[in-house]
């Protein structure tokens, strides 16, 4: 897909959002949505527990306490209006939604919402109406009949849930089934991906099947798409909307704004909370947990047998969940000399050699078998391709600029050709592979003796209005000093287009950034780096800095860490971003780090007040670091 037509139809949404944002502006616009599944009797809470079940007495509790706390359910009808300027929202605004048409809702909840008048939306799938229970569970379903009913009700809102896409697809070469809605399908009869137009086409004609199927079944087509799994893209979205859906729902937690109703957020209730655990979900919005982070080499995992990658692979699976991470950053490019660069992919993409169609594979089972989020770790520049010379970075050296000789073979960031290139890898991996973000590989740097290819002289003179000469520039260290924060800035930029590539396809993905610690340590160094922490807070959801002491050949690693805690609480909300990165291995003298210095470092980290910390690498073969130590001090102590 082109940037011109994601642009657009992220203008398309702009546009239809427009009036509810300005009227937004002096009324209240936040809410949150709310959403459930199954309602039980209390003799039915039997194992094996249906997590996503809820206790018909804790139900009528969590309404209670809504009421009891002063907070108004709205209806889609309310968030409309509002939207439209007609009214604002009240305060402590709550949307009630519920998934998948169980009988229990007729049962159970619907008396609950007629008893406090509460509204809600029921959203239901389309080719499950005709069934009496639900094939997968044996769950019984609403009947049409009783859908009519409660919609006419007055208190219910009856949304699609998809006609038939609440199930899996196959999504690799190894089986397994993903999201309908943002999977290419994978045939392994002719061992290819779904076209990109046949995708397109399956997508929007099941959107349309569905609201076709509840005009037909209820009068009136939904205005609601809830997205099973909570997941869609852009394409979706279009969809959505051009089958009479402007209002989606996805499954992230936290607040909404009226800007946010064309993909609400919904905190979905799991593990039957009573109320004063419903209470801490409402009231705290479960913003999210302190990280931590193992970084997970993909070429420790694979091996030209496939049989020994699979051992591999379920070793390190075994590793991750005993460990207590609950981040890992994967990597997504293989690298077998380890210079940094990328030589092949383990995803299928237009450009580079595939070493494997891999990464969608561990990511799958990584997040499935040791509950974490997985974030692709991928280069932004560092790509060996068959291109032309004249893409790559140029230094100057001896009077004229010549191919940089940094370990890092980089594309130049000024080269309009070399962006399109691997904004198209990034594009390739978001259509193929299902990940929770994106760690940008420590190769963003350029020095200041670099980028002097003529496309970045003539830009940095005709944009940024500097010398368009390199004596001119580094003979003053204010002018370094400039073209270092510029050079910083289109970095930033860069990555901003890199991810917008890739969230048209998971629009939900966190971002993260290599961070080199002595931009931090010393601001001035910028100027040798083009990095500085106050740049990268703006760009991504998280910085992760090298806080590698030994690399760094610090006298004193303690202190060292210590000021590096301090500098980073020098800039306000720095610390809820920053990932400490500790060195599980000394490269200087090829020693695995001792654990009593790893969990010294760690402990000193948390004591400092460290939020996210994690450490590279993670080793299964060397047992590095030692996991029966890792597990006694790396989890996060959860605390409501």
């Amino acid at each position: 897909m082109s940037m011109h037509l994601i642009a657009g139809i992220f203008f398309v949404i702009a546009c239809w959002m427009a009036g509810p944002l300005q009227a937004a502006d002096s009324a209240n616009s936040s809410f949150i949505v709310l959403n459930y599944h199954d309602i039980l009797e209390e003799e039915e809470r039997v194992p094996p527990f249906d997590r996503m079940a809820v206790n018909k007495d804790h139900l009528n509790d969590h309404f209670a306490w809504l009421k009891n706390n002063g907070y108004r359910v709205i209806s889609i009808q309310d968030l409309l209006d509002s939207m439209q300027g007609k009214k604002p929202l009240p305060n402590k605004a709550v949307l009630l939604t519920f998934d998948d048409g169980y009988q229990s809702f007729y049962s159970r909840a619907m008396p609950l919402l007629k008893k406090y008048k509460y509204p809600a939306t029921l959203a239901v799938v389309g080719s499950w109406l005709e069934q009496h229970s639900h094939a997968g569970t044996n769950k019984p379903l609403m009947t049409p009949a009783q859908i009519r009913e409660v919609a006419a009700s007055g208190l219910v809102e009856i949304a699609s849930h998809s006609f038939n896409a609440h199930h899996g697809i196959v999504a690799n070469p190894q089986g397994n089934e993903q999201s309908t809605i943002t999977t290419r399908l994978y045939s392994s009869e002719y061992e290819e991906y779904e076209k990109d137009e046949d995708y397109r086409k399956r997508v929007f004609q099941e959107l349309e099947k569905s609201s076709e199927q509840l005009l037909q079944t209820l009068g009136q087509r939904p205005r609601v798409m809830v997205w099973p799994y909570g997941e869609y893209n852009a394409i979706a979205l279009e969809a959505a909307k051009s089958a009479g859906m402007p209002l989606t729902m996805g499954l992230n937690d936290g607040a909404n704004t009226l800007a946010d109703a064309a993909v609400m957020k919904r905190m979905i209730m799991t593990d039957d909370p009573n109320a004063e655990r419903f209470a801490t979900i409402v009231t705290k919005l479960r913003t999210g947990r302190e990280l931590r982070v193992a970084h997970v080499d993909m070429d420790y995992i694979y091996d030209e047998d496939e049989a020994q990658t699979e051992k591999n692979l379920s070793a390190v699976v075994e590793r991750i969940k005993a460990s207590g991470a609950n981040t890992v950053y994967l990597q997504a490019f293989s690298d077998p000399d380890g210079d940094g660069n990328a030589d092949k992919l383990y995803f299928p993409n237009r450009h580079l050699p595939m070493r494997r169609d891999l990464f969608n594979y561990v990511s799958l089972r990584l997040r499935k078998g040791a509950d974490v989020k997985v974030y692709a770790w991928m280069p932004m520049m560092a790509y060996k391709a068959d291109v032309p010379l004249k893409w790559y970075v140029k230094e100057w050296r001896d009077g004229e600029p010549q191919l940089s000789r940094h370990i890092y073979t980089r594309l130049s960031p000024f080269n309009p050709e070399a962006r399109q290139f691997v904004g198209e890898i990034y594009e390739d991996l978001a259509k193929y592979c299902d990940f929770n973000g994106i760690l940008f590989h420590d190769d963003g740097i350029l020095s200041d003796y670099e980028d002097v290819s003529p496309l970045a002289m003539e830009f940095t003179s005709k944009v940024w209005g500097l010398p368009a000469e390199f004596d001119t520039i580094h003979s003053s260290s204010q002018l370094r000093l400039r073209w270092a924060q510029h050079k910083n800035e289109l970095m930033g930029q860069f990555t901003d287009y890199l991810t917008n590539k890739v969230r048209f396809y998971r629009p939900y993905i966190k971002t993260a950034r290599n961070f080199y610690s002595l931009p931090l340590l010393k601001p001035y160094s910028e100027e040798w780096y083009a990095q500085s922490l106050s740049s990268f807070m703006k760009h991504y959801d998280y910085v992760a800095i090298e806080a590698m002491p030994f690399m760094e050949e610090a006298e004193n690693p303690k202190q060292w860490l210590a000021e590096l805690v301090e500098k980073t609480n020098q800039y306000p909300g720095a610390l809820d971003k920053m990932v400490f990165e500790l060195q599980a291995v000394n490269w200087k003298t090829q020693q695995d780090v001792p654990m009593p210095v790893f969990t010294e470092q760690f402990l000193l980290l948390k004591k400092l007040g460290a939020k996210h910390i994690g450490y590279y690498p993670d080793n299964v073969f060397h047992d590095q670091p030692k996991l029966a130590e890792l597990k006694k001090y790396f989890p996060v102590e959860i605390k409501d």
